[in-house]
């Protein structure tokens, strides 16, 4: 029996964390949301948290007349997320807030010293040393909800010792895989939401088709698991069956493979070190039959490259890089961009960031501010 905070509730992430904490008895004593008031106050009523946030304030204020009938502590605006991420008798914090949104309430989660399982990338992305220095000096285990890294934790979770040499962090390739730059540039964004294998946010789903996310993903790896990025190679894995792997120093390779189902590494992250029943299907590789493995094409998928390029860099280009993804991809659902100009303006905006060695929370958010504003510059 555990208690749960979960931020970004009413998102895909969120629904099916609530989903297994029913399953499995699970109380969520704090909740927390952007926006979906009718969703939001249908998960409120069957959990009875003791705390249900929501960012938007005239929301939040909706939310406490539909529920003025029970005890649930309503809170507006981003103290209401952080209370949520405070909440004293949650046990385990389930970050899944999209975007930068999402760095403070895993600071204050931390701070608070509780369990982080994190599907927010952009906390480590923007400001992975900070986090990681305050997780340790707190003593939090920061447990990785997306599917990759959740791998990759598994992979490393044995009781052989051995020097890991390289990470295999798979990628599906999106809905664009194969295709040349001219073909890139009549994409719509009807086509780039239309991703093979996943169901995801319009945000992540086009991340995925430009393989920005997965540039992400690579920050992210470096911060949880310690290593450069020279220590990952991104592989392309269309069927999205081998999540990732680890390489050790005897060139032996351990893989997790699963259906892509996002319910098995946000049960994990929530029952670890426990593995319990998962409502999804078997992984049947005989009927699967093929699995083929590729090389990225970093100059077609410039984005990628990019956030490479980032990681080896470090200080708040990293930061940048994140900052321009947010309103380029919002130009292009818009209309207002082609979708070759998302990673063409992510590479101007890193190029843009000075060089810093440290940094602190406020020159993250200063950075992410002048990366945003850089773009609208620039269109």
């Amino acid at each position: 029996m555990k208690n749960i905070s979960v931020l970004g509730s009413t998102g895909s992430i969120g629904v099916n964390t609530l989903k297994i904490a029913k399953k499995h008895g699970f109380s969520a004593v704090a909740l927390a949301c952007n926006g979906n008031v009718e969703l939001f106050e249908q998960q409120c009523r069957e959990f009875m948290p003791e705390i249900a946030a929501m960012y938007d304030t005239a929301a939040a204020n909706d939310l406490k007349v539909r529920l003025a009938d029970t005890d649930i502590k309503v809170i507006g605006g981003q103290e209401g997320v952080l209370c949520a991420a405070a909440c004293e008798s949650a046990d385990i914090v389930v970050n899944a807030v999209v975007g930068i949104a999402g760095l403070k309430p895993t600071i204050t989660a931390i701070e608070n010293r509780k369990t982080l399982a994190l599907a927010n990338k952009e906390s480590l992305v923007t400001a992975g040393d900070i986090v990681m220095k305050t997780a340790k000096d707190n003593g939090v285990d920061i447990i990785p909800v997306d599917s990759e890294h959740s791998a990759i934790f598994q992979c490393l979770n044995s009781k052989i010792e051995g020097k890991l040499k390289k990470i295999i962090l798979t990628a599906s390739g999106g809905p664009f895989f194969g295709k040349n730059k001219e073909e890139l540039e009549k994409v719509t964004p009807q086509m780039a939401l239309k991703h093979p294998n996943w169901n995801m946010g319009q945000k992540v789903t086009i991340d995925s088709a430009t393989l920005f996310n997965k540039g992400l993903e690579v920050i992210e790896a470096m911060h949880l698991f310690g290593v450069t990025p020279a220590d990952i190679e991104v592989v392309v894995h269309p069927q999205s069956i081998v999540h990732s792997a680890v390489e050790f120093c005897d060139n032996s390779v351990i893989a997790q493979m699963g259906v892509p189902d996002m319910k098995i590494p946000i049960q994990l992250a929530l029952t670890y070190p426990q593995r319990l029943e998962c409502d999804v299907s078997p992984l049947s590789l005989s009927e699967i039959g093929n699995l083929g493995f590729f090389k990225p094409d970093l100059e077609t998928f410039s984005a990628l490259k990019t956030c490479i390029y980032a990681a080896e860099k470090g200080g708040l280009k990293p930061c940048a890089a994140n900052g321009a993804d947010e309103v380029a991809v919002k130009m292009f659902l818009q209309g207002k961009i082609r979708f070759t100009d998302i990673g063409e303006l992510i590479k101007k905006a890193v190029d843009n960031q000075k060089d810093v060695k440290t940094y602190n929370i406020d020159d993250v958010f200063e950075a992410d501010k002048a990366a945003k504003e850089f773009v609208l510059s620039v269109i």
